[in-house]
């Protein structure tokens, strides 16, 4: 074996950039929280950006790694530490053969994420890594991990061929998280909205409740109301849709995701701040601001250039 899991955290799962095309036959894409910080940990190792990595939740795993490793830890801050030893994130991080890696204490962020150098063991369903828990498949047996399973490695040379000051070489900057509002498009529906609403969702703050999950965020705030009531036709659903719900409360759609839905489609997250909305507790207040396609495309095309150069970086020296 090359990496156990001692002890599971709260809901921890194998996860890539996601599995599309195949919606259409009501299979959701799943993936990856917070794309930016799992394409980041495999940047800073030098692999492809969609390569399958650990997403983590508080309390976190505790990991034991019988062979050695190069690994990178993104997005969440759980304070991590190797051999009791705390460790930097944002960095490659040698591991030797029998170190065990914990997390100790939630400084910010909802979800961290662990690149691997080698790569781990793992199949795809549908030409992706990422686990799909309500089908069952994907990543490792189709589920969260537990305490006992262990993944082998790859290829493992790829971490010994790794430069000995990788620490100092490949440092990378995180995504800001501090931030509080998110930068949306119009929705199809944006103009059923009356016109108090359509200010409402710009001026006010909103709560993202409990009964969040990686399916949705559910928002609490001022009442949002339509002037079109009718049924809608079911259509297809992105991650970051808002959906305006019967009650006039809003969801923001995440992860995993249904297909289709039926609910007015008022607005969409950016896609380049998706991560900041991935990493928001419950209980955080969030604010919108309309933008246009433009520049939701200058800010994605500005973050995965950062990304590349990040990970050419780390090619050059290797």
């Amino acid at each position: 074996m090359s990496l156990k899991i001692i002890k599971p955290g709260l809901f921890d799962s194998i996860q890539d950039a996601g599995r599309f095309g195949w919606q259409h036959l009501g299979i959701n894409p799943t993936g990856a929280m917070d794309r930016f910080a799992a394409s980041l940990a495999n940047a800073l190792l030098g692999k492809d950006l969609h390569a399958p990595v650990l997403e983590i939740h508080f309390p976190a795993a505790q990991l034991l790694f019988t062979k050695p490793a190069i690994i990178s830890i993104t997005g969440a801050h759980f304070t991590p530490e190797l051999n009791d030893v705390t460790i930097p994130m944002n960095h490659p991080v040698k591991v030797h053969a029998n170190s065990t890696l914990k997390f100790t204490r939630q400084a910010t962020g909802m979800r961290s994420y662990i690149g691997f150098l080698p790569g781990l063991q793992l199949k795809t369903w549908l030409h992706s890594f990422s686990t799909n828990t309500k089908a069952g498949a994907g990543g490792y047996n189709g589920r969260t991990l537990d305490a006992g399973d262990t993944i082998a490695f790859l290829n493992e040379e790829e971490a010994s061929n790794f430069p000995s000051n990788s620490g100092q070489l490949f440092s990378a900057k995180g995504y800001d998280y501090d931030l509080r509002s998110l930068r949306c498009i119009m929705g199809s529906e944006w103009n059923y909205l009356l016109a108090s609403s359509g200010n409402g969702f710009l001026n006010n703050s909103f709560e993202i409740t409990i009964e969040s999950d990686r399916m949705g965020y559910r928002l609490a705030g001022a009442k949002l109301e339509i002037e079109n009531s009718e049924t809608l036709l079911s259509s297809p659903v992105a991650f970051g849709t808002i959906q305006l719900l019967p009650g006039g409360q809003m969801i923001i759609l995440m992860a995993d995701h249904q297909t289709t839905g039926g609910y007015a489609k008022i607005a969409h997250v950016i896609s380049a701040d998706l991560p900041l909305l991935a990493q928001k507790q419950p209980g955080s207040m969030i604010r919108f601001v309309l933008t246009d396609l433009a520049d939701a495309e200058k800010a994605f095309l500005e973050q995965q250039q950062y990304l590349r150069q990040v990970r050419a970086a780390v090619l050059l020296r290797s």
